[in-house]
């Protein structure tokens, strides 16, 4: 299948499973601070990786993969329902900490900043 048609879906599907985790789902598992920060759907179309970003701690983003994997039904048949596809793919969530290690690199690169401001200022 044409890569532009499957870059297409895998934003359709982004922006229709942001919609749901924000607007309809309402388990209390899932954390009020999860943005889906990618997904990648296969050239079948039989699968989309959603990758899901959650500020928090361990324990939030495990229940938020909980909560998500105890809606994949839900928002499957919801994939299917919004965007016009013979079939849905299968959803499947997998954290993403990207976000959170950029925040840490941007601390450690601001502390080196900072010392090495001091040591010049001596």
């Amino acid at each position: 299948m044409n890569i532009k048609r499957i870059n297409r879906i895998s934003e359709e599907v982004k922006k229709v499973v942001s919609d749901l985790i924000f607007n309809e789902i309402n388990d209390p598992r899932i954390s009020h601070m999860t943005t889906v920060s990618r997904v990648e759907v296969t050239r079948d179309l039989s699968f989309a990786k959603i990758y899901v970003s959650v500020m928090g701690d361990d324990k939030e983003k495990e229940d938020t993969l909980l909560g998500l994997n105890s809606a994949k039904g839900y928002i499957r048949r919801e994939i299917g329902a919004k965007i016009d596809l013979r079939h849905a793919p299968e959803p499947r969530f997998f954290l993403d900490e990207s976000i959170e290690k950029a925040i840490e690199m941007s601390k450690l690169i601001a502390d080196v900043n900072r010392d090495i401001k001091d040591k010049i200022d001596e």
